[in-house]
């Protein structure tokens, strides 16, 4: 992926899975991810913009449990959405919704990820053809 310019927010408000942050430049951009360090339960947390609410506020969903996080914490923009990994490397392999191999078979470089610009084209031979924006595979 090329290279992007992060930028930090502070969360505002914690409802449930639903987290809103205020980030003082600029807005990232919807589907975004976005993580937190949540050093109540040290770990990262990565929550997806889903609406820009004005005063420099977005509100993202949370793709894991929120519980720690408060008013205050710094969030990192990413400046790309959710992506997981895709290539020949990936087939026979497990991940969780991060691409991060869950398997116990160490890491690995893939091709390249994709996020949410990838489709779906069933073929008559019962093949699903998986476009990606570089190139396809056939699955």
């Amino acid at each position: 992926m090329a290279q992007v310019e992060t930028q930090t927010g502070e969360i505002v408000q914690v409802i449930g899975p639903t987290v809103d942050i205020r980030f003082e430049d600029r807005l990232p951009d919807i589907l975004n991810a976005i993580q937190i360090k949540n050093t109540n339960a040290d770990e990262l947390v990565t929550v997806e913009v889903a609406q820009h609410l004005g005063n420099n506020v977005v509100r993202c969903v949370s793709m894991s449990l929120t519980d720690g996080l408060v008013r205050g914490m710094k969030a990192v923009d990413t400046g790309h959405p959710i992506s997981v990994p895709v290539g020949r490397e990936t087939l026979g392999r497990m991940f969780n919704m991060f691409g991060i191999p869950i398997d116990g078979k160490g890491d690995f470089k893939a091709e390249y990820e994709v996020g949410s610009a990838i489709f779906f084209e069933v073929q008559t031979k019962g093949l699903v053809r998986v476009k990606t924006p570089k190139e396809e595979y056939s699955v």
